[in-house]
């Protein structure tokens, strides 16, 4: 079985690394039971039970909130729970992991969910992924540096553009945007698919000239970077893609960085995507939904690990079509009353 190497957060409840592997083993000692369709859901969860989380780069809002999550579990039921979080590629990659096993829940950008179950972009065929709820919002993030001559997309061409961890949701994003600026991704730009850490500091050290970031406000990884190098670096208006991107996915909607998010001199327009909570579709129904009760009873402690969190509601949670809900997740949301 391959093993699985995680960051832990201090502070945060979270089992041994032996325990990540028995989590990403479903039907073993300790891991999510499957789900019997037949049985009636009531969210008690009647064993000790390790759920493995898939996040994102460590310095994004995905692993900051699935680690938060994965504190909250235990206490949230009784001992029952026991969540351990994932430092991981993101969106991509995590789907691929929960169909395979090695996690039971997974942050997704909901286009990707989308190109999932019906088997499309990344993936060549469905997959059996269900979703718990949709939650907050991530905001395309493009960065450049001022000495880098960019105050498009267009014009990155020629530049070493990181696009992004290689099978994330922000890459997907990324070589969308590129195509609908008129670049390919693969010829038109020197790609450097990296993660947030290593883009950062390429940014800073000026071996990157430019990055596209699809996260939560704010990001871990670019307050930093507004921070030791705010004066070096700027955002680029991307709003005038968004019609573009609507041809190939409604999930992408208008938005604004706020100035305040980084202490940037003014707001910036920029595009958004929602995120959702996704499980395989044979996830024990009430393990389901006593994860996606924890993370609407303690959205306020997630918020308190970054304010992105401040954005779950039960007014969008049942907002995920064409991605099915988890019966587990359809049973938590009535109980909360969640239109």
């Amino acid at each position: 079985m391959r093993r699985i190497d995680v960051r832990l957060v201090a502070g945060l409840s979270v089992v041994a690394l032996v325990a990540v592997g028995a989590a990403g083993c479903g039907g073993q000692q300790g891991g999510a039971a499957k789900d019997d369709a037949a049985s009636e859901v009531t969210c008690e969860v009647s064993r000790e039970t390790r759920v493995g989380i898939a996040t994102g780069n460590a310095t994004g809002v995905y692993y900051v909130v699935g680690n938060a999550l994965a504190g909250q579990l235990s206490g949230a039921t009784g001992g029952k729970l026991t969540g351990t979080a994932a430092e991981t590629g993101a969106s991509v990659q995590n789907v691929e992991q929960l169909v395979s096993g090695q996690y039971d829940v997974a942050f997704s950008l909901f286009d990707t969910a989308v190109n999932a179950v019906q088997g499309k972009g990344s993936f060549t065929a469905p997959q059996p992924v269900e979703a718990l709820a949709r939650i907050y919002d991530n905001y395309t993030q493009v960065v450049v540096r001022n000495d880098a001559q960019i105050g498009s997309v267009a014009d990155m061409r020629g530049k070493r553009i990181s696009t992004g961890s290689p099978k994330s949701g922000t890459e997907v994003i990324a070589n969308r945007l590129l195509e609908a600026a008129g670049l390919d991704p693969a010829k038109d730009i020197r790609a450097q698919r990296l993660d947030l850490a290593k883009t950062v500091e390429g940014m800073k050290d000026g071996s990157v000239d430019g990055f596209f970031w699809s996260g939560g406000l704010p990001t871990g990884g670019l307050t930093d970077l507004f921070t030791t190098a705010g004066d070096r670096v700027k955002f680029i208006d991307i709003a005038p893609l968004l019609p573009k991107m609507n041809e190939l996915s409604p999930a992408y909607q208008a938005g604004t960085i706020g100035r305040d998010a980084y202490r940037t001199a003014a707001d910036t327009p920029t595009i958004v995507v929602p995120n959702v909570l996704l499980v395989r579709k044979d996830l024990d129904a009430n393990v389901a939904c006593a994860i996606t009760r924890t993370v609407f009873d303690k959205r306020d402690a997630l918020a308190q690990a970054n304010p992105a969190a401040k954005g779950i509601s039960l007014e969008n949670a049942r907002k995920t079509e064409p991605v099915p809900l988890h019966r587990g997740a359809t049973k938590a949301l009535k109980d909360l009353n969640a239109p």
